[in-house]
């Protein structure tokens, strides 16, 4: 367990790096960075709606909760529904010993 947590710890701090030396990220990532917290998200989302107000301009604000988009999912369906729901995979070619 340990040589999997070293190896973890690693592979995250070098693909970290490279990311932010090529800055693969947009701006406005704030997920698993450090110093983008969820409250500078909804304060810099605040200020954009204040700030349009203020400009007379229209805005508009969507929210979309995907905390439960998984809950319906069947977990244990039969592998080969999902084999033969796919034109790109034979069931037949997919059976285990």
């Amino acid at each position: 367990m340990l040589c999997y947590e070293l190896v973890e710890r690693l592979v995250t701090k070098r693909f970290t790096s490279h990311v932010n030396l090529h800055t693969l990220l947009p701006a406005q990532q704030y997920a698993y960075r450090p110093f983008h917290s969820t409250e500078t998200a909804v304060f810099i989302v605040h200020n954009n709606l204040v700030r349009a107000v203020d400009d007379c301009r229209v805005s508009e604000l969507v929210l979309l909760d995907l905390s439960a988009a998984f809950d319906t999912v069947d977990m244990y369906a039969d592998d080969t529904q999902l084999y033969d729901s796919s034109s790109l995979v034979d069931a037949e070619s997919c059976e285990t010993a």
